[in-house]
């Protein structure tokens, strides 16, 4: 692959999603503590640990290049591997998308108007995809004959020249603005860090490879949640533990004022606002919120 220097046993080929994915892979990785830096080759990204290069590429690729060794390991979706066929080692789940944290989905819609409610009535019926491969199992599996044909983007217009699409949604926006009706869900998608089976066998790179794992599920897990530190009196301890979340188990530390304790404990942050006040009311002091960048378990 162009770009790509020699093989050595220091070095990891990491594939990083071009595209939709390519921002927020960005903003993750800044946040497991790994910066990518752009490039004037905006297809080479830096990242600054001398032992990973980076190339972004389109997630459709990269199953088949991390397959074939050309990359040790890279970012794409569970719906990309399924498609490519390719044989490569899942390291971990990554929840995290475009726009959200939740799972994409490749769905089978039609038009408003179209009489069409079940997968079974566009038996000898034409559907146009990105997702052949997966699409074309799903309609063999449920013996249901139609000709799956590849769409060249912007498939949500194509829904009126055939008779189906299948199109990746996360919000269902896009199909509600085309006037789109899902009638079933195709495969269920979320990203996934793989690697090349050989790589993973060699020492250095495997490591290298689960270090990364590690961090950028850390990093995940850290979103949506603050970390809380205060200063109690120990009388009014068992009044503060109250008013913390029941599932959280806070950290309680002995200070120099042997009649004080401090509580440091993490929460999802949508409940901080709340909480704040009610632990002040209850006799919480120096009161103190941070953002995380990493929680690891």
């Amino acid at each position: 692959m162009e770009g790509m220097s020699v093989t050595s046993e220091r070095l990891l080929k990491l594939g990083l999603p071009a595209g939709s994915l390519q921002r927020a892979t960005v903003d993750l990785f800044e946040k497991a503590g790994l910066h990518v830096g752009e490039s004037k080759r905006s297809y080479w990204p830096t990242i600054d640990d001398e032992e990973i290069q980076a190339v972004y590429l389109r997630a459709q690729e990269m199953g088949r290049y991390v397959g074939e060794g050309v990359l040790d390991a890279g970012i794409t979706g569970l719906d990309w591997i399924r498609e490519s066929g390719c044989d490569v080692l899942e390291v971990c789940e990554l929840p995290y998308s475009k726009e959200t944290s939740n799972p994409t989905r490749w769905v089978l819609a039609v038009p408003n108007e179209s009489p069409v409610t079940r997968p079974e009535e566009l038996a000898g019926g034409i559907v146009a995809t990105e997702l052949v491969g997966v699409t074309k199992r799903y309609f063999t599996e449920k013996h249901i004959p139609v000709r799956v044909e590849f769409s060249w983007g912007a498939t949500e217009v194509k829904a009126r020249l055939v008779n189906a699409i299948v199109e990746l949604t996360e919000t269902g926006t896009s199909l509600r603005a085309n006037n789109l009706r899902v009638i079933d869900t195709i495969i269920t998608s979320t990203t996934r860090l793989i690697a090349n089976k050989e790589a993973w066998c060699d020492k250095f790179k495997r490591e290298k490879i689960e270090n990364i794992s590690i961090l950028l599920q850390a990093a995940i897990a850290a979103r949506g949640k603050v970390g809380l530190k205060m200063n109690v009196r120990r009388a009014d301890l068992d009044a503060i533990l109250r008013v913390l979340p029941a599932e959280k188990s806070p950290t309680v530390s002995g200070l120099a004022d042997s009649e004080y304790v401090a509580i440091e404990v993490i929460v999802d942050d949508r409940v901080e606002r709340a909480l704040v006040p009610a632990l002040k009311r209850a006799g919480a002091s120096g009161i103190i919120t941070y953002p995380l960048n990493k929680v690891i378990h």
